[in-house]
C-alpha cells in the first residue's frame, strides 16, 4: 500500500500567531490533513477535508460563523477530488472514505465521492443527524452529505487491543492494515485511524489535538487561541485531555514503531507530505510517498 498526505484546503482563523504559534499576520494557517491509500481493491480516503461544491458554494453549505472565524481558501485543486485526479487516478477509484469525525472541514469532501462507502462511528452519525445545540448545527452540515446509504457506521467499545489502545476496529471490507482508533473528546464519536506502513504506523488523530507541541513527551503546550479554540469545540473535555495523555503515551513508549500527527498543524503536514502545505499533490510533485515495505517518516 501507499499513502499520499493531502492538505485538502488551507483555513486561515482569526489570531495569527495565537493560533499557529508562528504567523505575523493577523490570520494564521492551519491544514486539513487527509491521507490517501492506495489499498489492493481500490483508493482509500482518510477524511475528505472541503470538497469542490464547498469551493462554489460555500453559503449555502458552510456555517457564516466558520466562515468568518476561519475563512479557508477555497482553492478547487486543493480538494481531494482534485488532488485524487492530479495524482492519476478517477473520482471512482475511491472505493472508501474514513472519517475521524463529520465536522464540515472533514466531510466536506464526502460529496465527490458519491460511490465510496463511509466508515464513521456510530455514535458521530448520530450526533450529526440530531444537532442538539448551536454550536452542533454550525459544525455538522447535512447540505456535504446528499446521500448516506453508503455508510457504514461502528459501535464504541468493540474490538481488539492495539498499542496501549482497547476497542480498535479493523473496518468491513477493508484491508487490516487500516484501523479505527477511537479518541473521544474533541466529539462524542472522533477517532483516529492508523495505517501500516512497512514496519510503522501511522496515527491520524485527527482533532485529538491541533499542534505539534501538545504531543510533546517533555513539554506539551499550545498558542492559546489555538487552546481556546478547541475548547469552545470539545464536546467532552475530560475525555479530550485523557486521550491527549494517551498520545503523548503512545509515542514515549513506542518513538521507533508509531508516528502520530493531527489534522491541522503545517509542520507536521510538511515533513510527512515533502512539500509546502500550500501546494496540492500530483501538480508541483506528490512528495514521498510512502509504501509497504519502505518504512514510515524518519525511518533509516
Amino acid at each position: 500500500m501507499r499513502v499520499h498526505f493531502l492538505n485538502c484546503v488551507s483555513t486561515c482563523p482569526l489570531g495569527g500567531l495565537l493560533m499557529d504559534g508562528e504567523s505575523k499576520r493577523l490570520r494564521g494557517r492551519l491544514t486539513c490533513t487527509s491521507l490517501l491509500v492506495e489499498g489492493p481493491q481500490g483508493l482509500i480516503l482518510i477524511d475528505t477535508g472541503f470538497g469542490t461544491r464547498d469551493v462554489v458554494e460555500p453559503r449555502s453549505r458552510l456555517s457564516p460563523f466558520f466562515l468568518g472565524l476561519l475563512r479557508p481558501e477555497l482553492r478547487e485543486e486543493m480538494t481531494a477530488l482534485r488532488q485524487v485526479e492530479a495524482l492519476g487516478f478517477a473520482r471512482d477509484d475511491v472505493r472508501d472514505i474514513v472519517l475521524t469525525h463529520l465536522d464540515f472541514d472533514h466531510a466536506g469532501g464526502l460529496d465527490d465521492f458519491p460511490e465510496a462507502r463511509v466508515h464513521l462511528m456510530r455514535k458521530e452519525r448520530d450526533a450529526a443527524l440530531t444537532q442538539d445545540t448551536w454550536l452542533d448545527r454550525q459544525r455538522y452540515r447535512p447540505q456535504q452529505w446528499s446521500r448516506r446509504d453508503k455508510w457504514i457506521p461502528y459501535t464504541a467499545g468493540e474490538g481488539e487491543p492495539w498499542f496501549d489502545f482497547d476497542a480498535v476496529r479493523q473496518l468491513h471490507g477493508l484491508p487490516p492494515e487500516i484501523l479505527l482508533v477511537p479518541l473521544i473528546g474533541h466529539t462524542l464519536g472522533h477517532t483516529g485511524v492508523a495505517v501500516s506502513v512497512g514496519e510503522r504506523w501511522l496515527l491520524n488523530a485527527g482533532d485529538a489535538y491541533f499542534f505539534h507541541r501538545e504531543v510533546d513527551v517533555r513539554s506539551p503546550r499550545c498558542p492559546p487561541g489555538l487552546g481556546l479554540y478547541q475548547t469552545m469545540m470539545e464536546k467532552n473535555r475530560a475525555a479530550r485531555l485523557w486521550n491527549q495523555k494517551r498520545l503523548r503515551d503512545l509515542r514515549r513508549d513506542h518513538p521507533g514503531e508509531i508516528e502520530v500527527f493531527c489534522s491541522h498543524d503545517v509542520k507536521e503536514f510538511e515533513r510527512h507530505a515533502g512539500r509546502p502545505a500550500t501546494r496540492p499533490a500530483g501538480r508541483w510533485g506528490a512528495g514521498p510517498a510512502l509504501e509497504r515495505g519502505e518504512g514510515a517518516p524518519g525511518a533509516p
